[in-house]
């Protein structure tokens, strides 16, 4: 798909490599309306800059658009990513210090040494101890995008949200599939172009498999039921497929428009 708020590599200009130091909108404006979340050690290339805010493209997605330059620091290549679903910095390898940066789900790091418990870390503006637990080398993905998507039930509902203090349905997606291993794009109408089979309305789903609406994605968990985040629990629940088709079909959303079964060896980044 082809559209000014996402462009494929080839399509990229080259900009000003930047990484995010702390999570934070991308706007379709400076100041303007929440398209999608970037996290912490996000690769933002800045295009130009209009006052305070600047315009770039998202790496890790090809998302364009607008964010704080406040938010940007001096990009650090990663080597780990955090796979717990949330965590912070401390100072020192020490639980009783005051914690400091929040790291959500996927955040990329770079590890400067290691022991059991802590690893220093070195994210875009910053660094700092997290514990070892928290993080995987890069290449090292989580083996189950029902496992990732299941640890954030009960997460609040935030549009264009992409961690666990706030989230929506497709940066849902995005951020379990980032956290196996598989490219993502970050809207749910893209999300429905990716590599993968459409499935007959009598195919039964399997775990992983995308349902799509207009404007909504889920995820089945493989159990006739679906994981999603959505506006009418305002939260990420796991809930009977049955009744989630139900409700959705009788709302503005309306009937499902498309199933699908991602191609995972395709989608392997």
């Amino acid at each position: 798909m082809s559209d000014r708020r996402f462009l494929a590599p080839d399509q990229v200009q080259q900009g000003e490599t930047r990484g995010l130091r702390e999570c934070a909108f991308l706007r379709a404006g400076p100041g303007g309306a929440r398209d999608r979340q970037l996290l912490v050690g996000d690769r933002f290339d800045v295009l130009e800059v209009a006052g305070e805010s600047a315009f770039g493209v998202s790496g890790k997605d090809g998302y364009v658009g607008y964010l704080p330059i406040d938010a940007l620091a001096e990009y650090v290549v990663p080597t780990h990513w955090v796979s717990a679903l949330l965590t912070h910095t401390w100072p020192s390898p020490s639980i009783k210090r005051e914690p400091e940066l929040f790291l959500p789900m996927t955040s990329r790091v770079a590890v400067e040494s290691e022991t059991d418990d802590w690893c220093e870390i070195v994210v875009p503006g910053g660094t700092g101890f997290v514990p070892s637990g928290h993080l995987k080398e890069l290449g090292d993905w989580s083996d189950s995008v029902v496992a990732a998507a299941r640890a954030f039930v009960g997460t609040p509902y935030v549009w264009a949200g992409n961690e666990p203090s706030g989230i929506d349905c497709s940066g849902l997606v995005q951020v379990v599939f980032h956290s196996c291993g598989f490219v993502c794009p970050p809207d749910s109408d893209l999300q429905a172009g990716i590599d993968g089979r459409l499935l007959g309305v009598n195919e039964a789903l399997q775990a992983g498999d995308l349902v799509f609406w207009n404007g909504h994605v889920a995820i089945s968990s493989g159990e006739r039921t679906l994981v999603h985040a959505n506006a009418h629990h305002m939260a990420v629940v796991e809930e009977p497929e049955e009744e989630a088709v139900a409700r959705i079909a009788g709302s503005e959303t309306g009937p499902i428009t498309l199933r699908l079964r991602p191609d995972w060896a395709a989608l392997r980044s």
